[in-house]
């Protein structure tokens, strides 16, 4: 469960921006998107490895 404080003179604005930021950082959507679908555990680590190669690439790029 979230529990946002909401300071004196705060705006509404920037408390709900507050929560939204937890939120997305606990991963509750990312986690209910993923138990959707059964994923098998071999694409499951095949789709790993693509990210890591592209994350690695991008990485390589921004060093040259």
């Amino acid at each position: 469960m979230i529990i946002i404080n909401i300071k004196d003179g705060e705006s509404l604005d920037k408390a709900l921006k507050r929560f939204k930021k937890k939120f997305e950082k606990t991963g509750v959507l990312r986690e209910l998107r993923s138990r959707q679908a059964y994923e098998k555990k071999s694409v499951a680590r095949r789709t790993e490895v693509k990210k890591a190669i592209y994350i690695q690439g991008l990485n390589q790029e921004a060093t040259i």
